[in-house]
């Protein structure tokens, strides 16, 4: 396969840019500034003039499981709990095929969109078993030369007390069947301490990165995140460690919310903000000072805390609405949580590839080749008008409308 020059593609910094990428490899090979050069034949060159380039969008907290559920289940409440028992009514309902089906919708949806990875939690729960986990391990395979998906177990409560030994056994027939990541939701147990803890010492012991949905309330007194920076610094596990949400933490008062933010970033914590989801679900019964319901990004990143942002649920009942766009992410980032558009577009790119991989993945050379080229003037006017004629590259090689034919 001919290799692949993008010419005259403009960076987020507004420099005008030519990138060579080699296919065969799927990595960059080199990126300059843009000069008038004559054609190499061992290139096929793809003018990108009016366009912004910049390394893919990164989902980095989806639930593809239940995408496209909101006609299927009730929600009247419409807060979380709702959505839960709304889900619990119909879980039987969800077949394997079911689900592949509706999260390889979304998949395409999201590639379509520019996003080159994925990072989806799959319910694990007695009643429910590892059908959701299953399912989505094989969209993961069927969807493999086009996106990226990490499977994150999300393990049913309680893990503490009478109950919990059934859950803790069914987390590692969770990871002997595949999982990527360790997850579940500490807040929701009697127990949220013991509750962390065990879910740190299951990805410690298995050499799996930890994703845990913390905090995702407006109670002041809810702590996972704070507890898990106290274990991890007691602990020092050695792998990657995720809370998302983190709601709580923006009622708390300043002076604790800075500190913190300095413990969870001494512990190396990123933290996944979700704007979408938490605006729907959160503070419905508060009609005076409602607040946001997002994490205080300004001063975990202040701190020196990896900040990234996902959309969390998708037309399901935990939130109706959704376009599987990390642009219309980024513009709640802006509208919603005061960010610059240079931060909003920076946490659904480098800083959720962060958490996903690890590692920014920026626009050089020895990088894998995932990108996506917008029709805007910069990274503002992307995330304004979020055109959808986009380029999307993967693994070094443009995606066409037959990569989808599955």
């Amino acid at each position: 396969m001919t290799n692949l020059h993008l010419h005259s593609a403009r960076t987020t910094s507004g420099e005008l840019v030519d990138v060579w990428i080699d296919t065969q490899s799927g990595r960059i090979t080199r990126v300059a500034p843009t000069t008038e050069l004559a054609p190499d034949p061992a290139f096929h060159t793809l003018d990108l003039t009016g366009r912004v380039l910049t390394t893919g969008f990164i989902e980095p907290h989806a639930h593809l499981d239940k995408a496209f559920l909101a006609d299927r289940v009730d929600n009247p409440e419409g807060d979380l709990m709702g959505a839960i028992i709304g889900l619990d009514a119909i879980r039987s309902t969800i077949t394997f095929d079911d689900i592949v089906a509706r999260s390889t919708q979304a998949a395409i949806a999201l590639s379509q969109n520019g996003v080159t990875a994925i990072r989806s939690h799959a319910d694990v729960t007695l009643e429910g078993g590892l059908t959701p986990l299953l399912a989505l391990l094989e969209t993961k395979r069927r969807c493999a030369h086009f996106i990226d998906i990490q499977v994150a177990m999300l393990l049913e409560w309680p893990l503490t007390g009478a109950q919990g030994a059934q859950r803790q056994s069914l987390a590692l027939d969770a990871i002997a069947a595949g999982a990527d990541i360790v997850g579940g939701c500490p807040h929701l147990d009697d127990n949220p301490t013991r509750a962390t803890e065990i879910l740190l010492q299951l990805a410690q012991e298995h050499n799996l990165p930890l994703d845990l949905h913390a905090d995702e309330n407006l109670r002041p007194t809810s702590h996972d995140l704070e507890t898990l920076a106290d274990l991890a610094l007691r602990m020092l596990p050695t792998v990657p460690l995720n809370a998302s949400h983190c709601v709580a933490l923006s009622v708390r008062e300043e002076s604790d919310i800075v500190r913190i933010s300095e413990k969870v970033a001494q512990a190396s914590i990123s933290v996944t903000a979700l704007p979408q989801t938490n605006l729907f679900l959160q503070a419905r019964d508060t009609h005076s000072g409602k607040p946001r319901a997002i994490t205080p990004i300004h001063i975990l990143r202040a701190s020196g805390v990896t900040v990234a942002a996902g959309a969390d649920n998708v037309q399901d009942p935990f939130n109706p609405v959704g376009r599987l766009d990390p642009l219309e992410t980024a513009s709640l980032l802006v509208m919603a949580a005061h960010q610059t558009t240079h931060h909003a577009y920076e946490m659904v790119t480098s800083s959720a590839a962060s958490v996903v991989y690890g590692h920014s993945r920026a626009l050089e050379a020895g990088n894998i080749a995932d990108l996506v080229a917008i029709p805007a003037h910069n990274a503002r006017h992307a995330i304004a008008m979020a055109p959808s004629e986009r380029i999307v590259i993967k693994n070094g090689r443009i995606l066409t409308p037959e990569t989808y034919e599955i």
